[in-house]
């Protein structure tokens, strides 16, 4: 709890500096929130309320299509912004870095995700107008992102999917 607390006084200072750094650059200023996650066509289970004793029947499906979703939410505003992309690593995090910064130019983007190496390699390029902090290791519950992750995969328990593409037109 006192680690918690440090970090907030942490962030709150990191954020006026952000503030006081860039005040009449642009035209606005938004939170964001970002973080990815896999989605395949193996069956996401769920307990399954039945009469005592009786065991839920379910379908299974063990299967090895997947993709991954990038997204960024604001818990401000409700804006958001999703890409699906083959994998997670530098390219393809700069590539949706840039699709968000191009999303609304005149936008700071202050964006809170996780430690993943791939978000704070050295070679990594980040747009002019996107700045990022970097939450707590080991913390998912102060990223809101991975509700909105929670919520999508609930929707997706116990159905089988045919590929890839019959769950990605779903979103």
């Amino acid at each position: 709890m006192i680690a918690l607390r440090r970090y907030l006084k942490k962030l709150v200072r990191e954020l006026e500096n952000i503030k006081v750094d860039n005040i009449g650059k642009y035209e606005s200023f938004n939170l964001y929130f970002f973080d990815e996650s896999r989605f395949g066509t193996t069956t996401i289970q769920r307990r399954k309320i039945t009469a005592q004793g009786v065991k839920p029947i379910g379908l299974f499906q063990q299967e090895f299509d997947n993709t991954y979703l990038y997204g960024a939410f604001s818990p401000i505003t409700g804006e958001h912004l999703l890409y699906e992309f083959s994998h997670c690593n530098t390219e393809c995090f700069e590539a949706f870095l840039k699709k968000l910064s191009e999303a609304n130019p005149a936008e700071l983007k202050i964006v809170g995700l996780d430690n993943a190496p791939w978000h704070k390699t050295k070679t990594l390029s980040v747009p002019q107008n996107i700045r990022l902090i970097y939450l707590p290791p080991y913390c998912p519950e102060l990223n809101p992102a991975e509700k909105v992750w929670w919520m999508l995969k609930q929707d997706m328990a116990m159905r089988i999917f045919k590929n890839r593409n019959h769950f990605i037109t779903k979103f």
